[in-house]
């Protein structure tokens, strides 16, 4: 009997694969298409070291490094809440709020560029951006070291952590051990599990929601480990939202062609991390499913079929959780800047 075949496009390193809709992905296919979770996602221009790990994570949790020391990393990537803060866009410095919705930052490191507009080439990169941004954290450079350099136990761990500099304690080094705990935020789900060769791993409804994934052609944009992240893409592509305002990477290039063109997000833990799209204004991810295969695909989704793709998208979520455990902080001494609410 003949198969009804649809184009299903999936695209990596300029390949293009084709798949018939409906028609089963097997383990082996979804290693294919989407790659395995490595354990860290390393860095050769900034190995990651238990040292370096250890000094990031205080940083990571550390509030010190905002002006008015009330703001860590943590405040708007709660690892408790899956790197993410449930906010349409994050609070910052005395309560501005943020123009675009924070993602997750568990598996961030994956990503081939770093926010939504694609501005950061790396965690590295992205460490340093929010800590100085008078909107976020509004610290400066100076303001930074001089903390850290007056809290005798930070000036030892930056010693340990980058035993070749003369003068460890530098900015850059802050956003290089923050970057390096980030690149061990790694979280295997249940389709790691089925990726690994166990069927059973998802039950049958996700296993129909990924085959429909598939064959509507959503892996063209999200493939690879991080199921996304690899590359940017007009938001909009058929139909454009209504709603969108935010001119994506433009921002960055003044290029027209890249108006509403974004980095296409990670969908690991996306169950997790409601709400979604760059501005935060959807709460549904079913809701968010149909949006996307109208915009990108032309595709009205009936409910059945949202439903389905919601479920495999549950699939994603950390499995184990992630428990990171709360650091304790070293103690300020008497010449540590005093907080500037």
């Amino acid at each position: 009997m003949r198969r009804l075949l649809l184009w299903v496009l999936f695209l990596t390193n300029g390949c293009v694969i084709r798949s018939a809709i409906g028609q089963a992905v097997d383990p082996d296919q979804a290693k294919q298409i989407f790659g395995v979770l490595p354990k860290v996602a390393d860095n050769l221009q900034n190995p990651v070291t238990p040292e370096k790990v250890t000094l990031g994570k205080s940083l990571y949790f550390e509030r010190r490094l905002s002006k008015s020391s009330s703001i860590s990393c943590n405040s708007c990537h709660d690892l408790g809440m899956a790197g993410a803060d449930g906010l349409s866009t994050s609070l910052g410095y005395r309560w501005q709020l943020g123009t675009r919705n924070a993602p997750s930052v568990l598996n961030a490191a994956l990503e081939f560029s770093q926010f939504w507009d694609g501005r950061a080439k790396d965690v590295e990169e992205q460490a340093k951006g929010p800590i100085v941004n008078p909107k976020e954290m509004a610290a400066t450079k100076e303001l930074v070291v001089q903390r850290l350099k007056s809290i005798p136990a930070y000036v030892d761990a930056f010693h340990k952590a980058f035993p070749e500099d003369k003068d460890p304690v530098s900015y850059e080094n802050t956003a290089k051990a923050i970057a390096a705990f980030e690149r061990t935020l790694m979280t295997p789900s249940r389709f790691d599990q089925f990726i690994a060769g166990n069927p059973s791993a998802l039950s049958e409804q996700e296993r129909q929601g990924l085959n429909t994934f598939v064959g509507l052609g959503c892996t063209a944009c999200h493939n690879g480990v991080g199921i996304g992240g690899g590359s940017f893409q007009k938001f909009g592509a058929i139909h454009k939202p209504d709603w969108l305002k935010d001119l994506g990477r433009y921002e960055v290039t003044k290029n027209e062609a890249d108006k509403y063109v974004f980095k296409v997000p990670s969908l690991r833990n996306v169950a997790l991390t409601a709400p979604y799209f760059n501005d935060g204004s959807v709460w549904s991810l079913e809701e968010a499913v149909k949006i996307m295969a109208y915009a990108q695909l032309g595709r009205t989704l009936t409910d059945a079929d949202a439903k389905s793709i919601v479920a495999f998208l549950n699939s994603l979520s950390e499995d184990p959780t992630l428990t990171v455990p709360t650091p304790v902080l070293p103690p300020s001494s008497l010449s540590t800047p005093k907080p500037m609410p």
